[in-house]
């Protein structure tokens, strides 16, 4: 079995894969000031939950975007697990090509997707990964990374209104029935939820129109996408476990 570990800004997706199946997926909110221990806690219950051993895990690989907990992340796993875990990054074998102007500042998180949207689809692909930001990146149809668009995540815009309006309360995101708010909560879930999606289906389609690629395939991702992609024209399909997917395939290509 492998675990997968996806280390984002906001939450920390842990993926459990025996083969290509995933048969377990545990989440736990990003803190960077956790001990190894504390860590090494969340592991062992998640396994603990599956009925799986730490000996059952042949190894584990990790992609993320918060240097700053990989100490004692990685230190967790060696203690608890008895692995060293492979780190995503540009440096791994990969089937896509990295043609930016700084490719060694592509997210691991980035890297996971467009790999997995390349072995999936061969074909030319946005993907579209709503967390904490919203990436849209673009890989071409002979697998290469070119361009990418990063706007502020849902959660982030919600939580700007909120905080700049004194007397706007918190609400939870969620699409209302219809975009004519009849109070100030259904007004606001109408103006973040649905001004989402406008914004959304006009990247894409822009992005498609300077690509001169209408028939660009476009999969969403993340803990957000759910409430978008139902609605967004623009996005052909959903995958929230895109990450783990993407991981396999790259610790399938460097593992030993």
């Amino acid at each position: 079995m492998l675990l997968t570990i996806d280390v984002g800004n906001t939450n920390i997706s842990m993926g459990i894969l025996d083969g290509d199946k995933i048969i377990g997926r545990y989440r736990l909110m990003t803190e960077t000031i956790r001990t190894s221990d504390e860590y090494g806690f969340f592991i062992t219950t998640f396994l603990n939950t599956l009925h799986v051993s730490e000996t059952q895990i042949e190894d584990v690989i990790i992609s993320s975007v918060v240097p700053k907990l990989m100490y004692s992340l990685t230190s967790a796993i060696i203690k608890y697990i008895h692995k060293t875990p492979m780190i995503v990054s540009n440096e791994l074998k990969m089937e896509i090509q990295l043609d930016t102007q700084a490719p060694s500042s592509i997210g691991a998180d980035r890297i996971v997707n467009t790999s997995y949207a390349w072995r999936t689809f061969h074909t030319s692909c946005i993907i579209v990964d709503f967390g904490t930001a919203t990436t849209y990146d673009y890989i071409d149809k002979n697998g290469v990374f070119k361009y990418v668009v990063i706007q502020p995540g849902l959660g982030i815009s919600l939580n700007a209104l909120t905080a700049k309006a004194a007397k706007l309360p918190e609400i939870e995101i969620a699409r209302p029935k219809s975009i004519l708010g009849t109070n100030t909560i259904e007004g606001m879930q109408a103006g973040v939820v649905y001004g989402y999606i406008g914004s959304v289906d006009y990247i894409i389609k822009t992005m498609k129109e300077q690509l001169n690629d209408p028939e660009c395939m476009v999969i969403a991702t993340g803990g957000l996408g759910k409430v978008i992609a139902k609605e967004a024209k623009e996005i052909h399909e959903y995958d929230e476990d895109i990450a783990y997917k993407g991981m396999k395939i790259l610790y399938d290509m460097n593992k030993g």
